[in-house]
């Protein structure tokens, strides 16, 4: 199978269905494990379909996760509103504390999820702080330097106090699709309890999710006051993660995303 930019991926039919296959080094399980960890916490609440775990684990040279093959077809308006309502749902699904159990990955980058109670706290210390090391060993130090300025500052910005939801974590326009019938398939997910407008963020920085998904969202529940000013410092997590795995191409995108940050504290 074509995408993907961390494991050989394979379409398997056999006798009793079809499945859809990642292969990756012997070294790596533990990103396929995380992974398989996460999307049955989200299977588990019932609110959204996500691919079925079967198989997960290391033989010989290879990791592998092996997941329940699902048929695509066309996500039409209707399929975007039912995204909205859908995550809207699972984000009801909650914690007393920010984090996760164990540490995941977010795309092929160690995500720490050391369990916190002051958001600020955790999304300075789990998610700002570890990229911005990363990019100022790659290079970055200027980048780098105005980030940690940020980072130390959040308490006014994130001070809303919001209530640890359950998380896709990592919810771009490609890892959700329509399946033939219809309904909203997540994959891929980066699994944690936090603010649900990082969730929200996440799905403005790269497109795919078309005006009806927000409306629905929205309508199952609002977002609090606010939360425009919260996008570019949810977005700037990613980027820079996008700018440590990829490369300088991401480096304008980061400068600017913490300009908006800057004006905003």
């Amino acid at each position: 199978m074509s995408g993907g930019s961390i494991a050989a991926s394979y379409r398997c039919d056999g006798d009793q269905g079809s499945y859809f296959v990642k292969l990756g080094q012997a070294q790596g399980a533990e990103l396929f494990i995380a992974e398989a960890e996460g999307a049955t916490a989200l299977a588990d609440t019932g609110t959204i379909k996500v691919p079925r775990v079967i198989a997960v684990g290391a033989h010989d040279s290879y990791s592998y996760l092996v997941l329940q093959w699902v048929e695509f077809g066309h996500a039409t308006h209707a399929t975007h509103a039912r995204l909205g309502t859908q995550l809207a749902e699972l984000h009801r699904n909650g914690a007393d504390r920010h984090g996760w159990h164990r540490a995941n990955f977010i795309g092929a980058t160690p995500q720490m999820n050391e369990s916190t109670s002051a958001w600020p706290e955790f999304y300075r210390r789990c998610r700002l702080l570890p990229q911005l090391a990363l990019a100022r060993a790659r290079g970055f130090g200027a980048l780098a330097t105005r980030g940690e300025s940020v980072a130390g500052r959040l308490e006014d910005l994130l001070g809303h106090r919001p209530r640890p939801a359950l998380l896709h974590g990592d919810l771009w326009g490609g890892n959700w699709a329509a399946d033939q019938a219809g309904q909203p398939v997540v994959f891929d997910p980066a699994v944690h309890f936090g603010d649900r407008e990082t969730d929200l963020a996440m799905t403005r920085l790269f497109g795919g999710f078309e005006a009806e998904f927000y409306a629905a969202y929205s309508d199952a529940w609002p977002l609090p006051a606010g939360w425009q000013d919260r996008v570019a410092v949810y977005q700037l997590y990613h980027v820079l993660n996008h700018l440590n795995l990829f490369g300088g191409g991401y480096a304008a995108q980061a400068s600017a995303l913490l300009e908006q940050v800057e004006r905003s504290i």
